[in-house]
């Protein structure tokens, strides 16, 4: 018979790991050690301006609040760090908006989801209009993409494709695809006339 104890006890459970974090201690953020935090936060993700002052920001709020502070009396150093990173060129919107959009069509992303994901980053309106403009893949081609990913339409197996048409339409169309693409890429005949209709 296994023993059950309280996690509380030793340490280990939810209840331990609360206690843990309630007895940290939080370093008051200096410009040094924000910038460390800034640089190893960019060695591991790319990032847009806005979203790296925002990281900094929930950092220096849990250790302003954690030591009686407010944290508005960090924000220059916060401001300093983050045109730190960006003179340095660790940080650039533009090149983290062409990044962020090759990856996201490699997925099959439709124009709208691009640019809900790079506005919740912070990326400027102007900017991602820009960079989609610039981008040299056609909203058909993209639905193609994400329609053979999640086997949708013609890339559907188990003989199901008649059936599922109207959820298979509805998918693409929440992906952020107009009805006329989603119909053009579902009702294709195979793969390959699904394909040939995007050149």
């Amino acid at each position: 018979m296994v023993e059950t104890g309280d996690p509380s006890d030793d340490g280990g459970g939810q209840r331990g790991r609360q206690n843990r974090a309630a007895q940290r201690k939080y370093k008051l953020p200096t410009e040094e050690r924000l910038t460390r935090a800034a640089v190893h936060y960019l060695d591991r993700y790319a990032s847009s301006l806005e979203n790296l002052r925002n990281v900094l920001s929930r950092k220096v709020k849990r250790a302003a609040t954690a030591n009686g502070r407010t944290p508005d009396e960090f924000q220059d150093i916060i401001d300093r760090v983050v045109e730190k990173c960006q003179r340095a060129g660790m940080v650039d919107d533009r090149t983290y908006a062409e990044t962020k959009l090759s990856g996201l069509r490699r997925r099959g992303r439709s124009k709208r989801q691009i640019e809900a994901t790079l506005a919740a980053k912070g990326v400027d309106r102007n900017l991602i209009a820009t960079v989609i403009e610039q981008d040299g893949t056609s909203e058909l081609e993209a639905a193609l993409t994400y329609a053979r990913r999640r086997r949708l339409g013609p890339w559907r197996t188990g003989g199901q494709r008649e059936e599922r048409r109207e959820k298979d339409m509805a998918a693409l169309c929440r992906a952020g695809y107009p009805y006329e693409i989603a119909r053009k890429v579902i009702d294709a005949a195979d793969d390959g006339e699904a394909t040939s209709a995007a050149f």
